[in-house]
């Protein structure tokens, strides 16, 4: 009886997974954008669309040249309460590069919390704790605390591993669990 009453009690306090983003046919990309290293001078570049099959794909190229080095995607949205969540999960395909996931609480913070991953060049998920990731600012690690995981308003990806590359993350969806 305790037993039947425990899976009661946790089968109705689960919290059902939310879809941040779900890239398809008819996706509207709009409040999608790409922030490249332009903004200081360099010359990378990054572009997203979506695919015959209905998937994002963030693809461009990474230059070094003028001080660059990076290209970003960003999908900014209506401020959200997630303190019910305690992963973010994604399912994509890199080129098997290094990538950085990039969440912010609130969209006019100057500094993201980011979560470093690298690309197996299959079809994944990658599901992390959001706990683990950590303030930075044009590449510094801040002397602040994790992410609190209360609040969210942006998502992103970043691609800066100081070479210069092409790069293709293929983005099937975002959500929270």
């Amino acid at each position: 009886m305790i037993a039947l009453l425990f899976t009661l009690f946790t089968s109705i306090n689960e919290v059902m997974p939310v879809t941040v983003f779900d890239f398809n046919k008819n996706s509207d990309i709009s409040n999608w954008y790409v922030v490249d290293d332009v903004v200081m001078g360099g010359r990378s570049y990054g572009r997203l669309s979506i695919d015959p099959k209905g998937n994002g794909v963030f693809k461009g190229n990474v230059s070094l040249e003028n001080n660059g080095g990076f290209s970003s995607l960003r999908y900014r949205f209506k401020k959200q309460k997630i303190d019910q969540y305690q992963n973010l999960v994604l399912y994509l395909r890199g080129d098997g590069k290094k990538y950085q996931i990039r969440i912010k609480e609130n969209s006019r913070d100057y500094y993201s919390f980011v979560y470093n991953f690298r690309t197996s060049g299959e079809w994944e998920k990658i599901e992390l704790d959001l706990n683990d990731l950590v303030p930075y600012f044009r590449g510094r690690r801040l002397n602040m605390d994790n992410y609190s995981g209360k609040y969210l308003e942006e998502v992103g990806f970043l691609i800066g591993n100081k070479r210069a590359e092409r790069f293709r993350l293929e983005i099937d969806k975002i959500e929270l669990h």
